[in-house]
């Protein structure tokens, strides 16, 4: 999804705008979420960007998303830039070192 959001329409509060735009994101995660995913895939990851523009956008994480719509629309701006691309994660197990394998023994 790359779309420009308006934060202001004539005729409706800002705030009802604002919780419209952030309701239209969450609602994308969650479609993109529920797609099958491929063999040898783990998860939906995604790649997303916020800015005022497409030109000014910066990478976010997905959990940053709404907090960056958010402080765009608290800085008085009349519209936001919002791309989310989905693409394949696959988990990656952090590997233990032995000095804690050796506490965790000593624990039990």
């Amino acid at each position: 999804m790359k779309k420009n959001f308006p934060l202001q329409a004539e005729g409706k509060h800002p705030d009802r705008v604002l919780e419209a735009v952030k309701h239209e994101i969450r609602k994308y995660f969650k479609r993109e979420r529920k797609r099958d995913v491929p063999k040898g895939v783990d998860f939906w990851d995604f790649d997303c960007k916020v800015g005022l523009g497409a030109d000014t956008a910066q990478g976010v994480r997905v959990s940053a998303v709404i907090e960056a719509v958010d402080a765009a629309a608290k800085a008085g701006a009349t519209s936001v830039y919002v791309e989310i691309l989905s693409k394949h994660g696959t988990r990656v197990l952090k590997a233990k070192d032995d000095d804690e394998e050796a506490q965790q023994d000593a624990q039990s």
